[in-house]
């Protein structure tokens, strides 16, 4: 009864619009894991190291902060370290603030050098 699409045609179903089934969830699913494998784990594992860095302050570590602070841990609270950076001079710094820690005797040739 239509002047421009024909019955016939209107009825069937066009070829490529079938159901692609388990095939068309496997490159969505190899994107998804090769994702997971770059980006969630190496981030999993960063964190991991991160808390037993923290974990692990203790009294006369020497240490580097995220803004680039180096210093000697003077005393450790339940959520601050308190850090010795200058002669006399202890900053209150957040633990999770702590970057990376330092070899023994870098605090010391630090403020030498400084002299």
């Amino acid at each position: 009864m239509s002047f421009f699409i024909s019955d016939a045609l209107a009825e069937a179903a066009p070829a490529a619009a079938q159901d692609p089934g388990l095939a068309g969830l496997i490159l969505p699913g190899a994107i998804l894991l090769i994702f997971f494998f770059l980006f969630v784990l190496p981030q999993h594992r960063r964190g991991r190291e991160h808390k037993k860095l923290v974990d692990s302050l203790a009294k006369g570590v020497e240490v580097v902060t995220n803004g680039g602070l180096l210093g000697k841990v003077v005393d450790v609270d339940d959520s601050f370290v308190q850090l010795e950076v200058g002669d006399n001079t202890i900053v209150n710094v957040q633990k999770h603030a702590i970057s990376a820690l330092m070899p023994k005797g870098t605090y010391k040739s630090r403020k030498k050098a400084e002299k």
